[in-house]
């Protein structure tokens, strides 16, 4: 069992609370990807597991064994940083090899264990080359391989796509999808990158000002964010957020802003009646705001006129950048759209998939 779990860990450096209470149990054999903007903390739980700072509060163990003061060495993982940190004298094989070397390990087992993992990443031709002989993306191959050897109990992961560019970035998204499941070992993965998170993890757990604010698998974070951060966080483009209040007119809950009113589907209204007078935050992701003429067959909708103020083709699909009075909002549409800059149209607002967030605190209201 390679599970690892947070009890209650702080890292306080002075005044400034980098990780704030985290409690969070990464299963045996998961892909958990720690995510959220620069600042949150996330590096600072991957390097709090790794031993590379100490905690200042709490518990951390790895299969059940707490670590808090275990060397990095002795806890049995292996990291990859976003840096390759290669010794650029050694050939590939000996970058890789250098750390079972340290460890006094028979020859013939390192050299089993580095042929395996050359394998595996599909660097086996480039074994006698030197790190500069290679490029991005091949180094991190080999940074990737020099934890392989480890075969650790669980890797650790920090940023490792962030030197690469976009093409290869993508590329090696898969390759370490694919890496995980072969290993079959606990993996551990930081990222700002919120489309590396959802199309990497097992789970997601979203962080921001060091508070660990929710953990879910991808799909369920996209679909039922708990807070306003995490529902603006996750997804791209962004969710539309609107400033509403809620009123009712006969047996409809209305929410009204400044320059649109919509009415909520009959299947919502209980959860919103006691909202009723008060100002909430409406989200709508923009894939859920349609031109009328190619809106899908029996959803919920809600007309809203806004003007055009900026169209993206993206061949498969059209981004719209609408303006109804103050409220900004992009809509995300069927590719045969005709809409140009400058026209006053009309949008269906999916109300199936509406969210509603309390605004001072910033939960969903379902």
């Amino acid at each position: 069992m390679a599970n690892v779990t947070y009890e209650n860990v702080y890292k306080r450096f002075d005044e400034v609370v980098a990780v704030n209470n985290l409690n969070l149990e990464v299963k045996d054999k998961e892909f958990l990807v720690l995510v959220g903007p620069s600042g949150c903390g996330k590096s600072t739980a991957l390097r709090l597991l790794a031993g590379l700072e100490e905690i200042s509060e709490g518990t951390l163990k790895i299969s059940d064994r707490v670590v808090n003061d275990v060397a990095p060495k002795d806890r049995d993982i292996a990291m990859v940083f976003q840096s390759y940190a290669l010794y650029p004298h050694m050939s590939v094989y000996d970058n890789m090899a250098f750390g079972l070397k340290l460890r006094k390990y028979p020859k013939d087992q390192i050299e089993e264990r580095v042929q395996k993992a050359a394998d595996i990443l599909g660097i086996t031709t480039l074994l006698d080359r030197k790190p500069r002989q290679l490029s991005g993306g091949q180094r991190q191959r080999v940074a990737l391989g020099r934890a392989i050897v480890r075969e650790p109990q669980v890797f650790l992961l920090d940023e490792p796509l962030s030197n690469l560019d976009a093409k290869l970035r993508v590329q090696t998204r898969a390759e370490i999808t694919k890496l995980h499941q072969k290993l079959e070992t606990t993996f551990i993965y930081v990222t700002h990158d919120q489309v590396e998170a959802m199309t990497m993890a097992s789970r997601i757990a979203v962080m921001n000002y060091g508070v660990l604010m929710q953990v879910d698998s991808p799909q369920n974070l996209y679909d039922s964010p708990n807070n306003l951060f995490v529902a603006g966080f996750i997804g791209s483009p962004a969710m539309n957020f609107f400033n509403a209040d809620i009123a009712q007119e006969g047996d409809d809950i209305v929410l009204k802003t400044n320059s649109f009113s919509v009415k909520v589907p009959e299947n919502r209204r209980g959860a919103l009646k006691p909202y009723v007078g008060k100002s909430v935050v409406f989200g709508l992701r923009p894939e859920d705001i349609h031109d009328p003429n190619f809106a899908p067959p029996r959803i919920v909708s809600q007309i809203v006129e806004a003007e055009v103020d900026l169209t993206e083709l993206m061949g498969n699909e059209i981004f719209l950048f609408l303006k109804s009075g103050d409220n900004e909002f992009v809509a995300r549409v069927d590719p045969r759209t005709s809409y140009k800059m400058g026209d006053k149209v009309k949008m269906a607002f999916n109300m199936d998939n509406m969210h509603v967030f309390d605004k001072e605190t910033e939960q969903v209201i379902k």
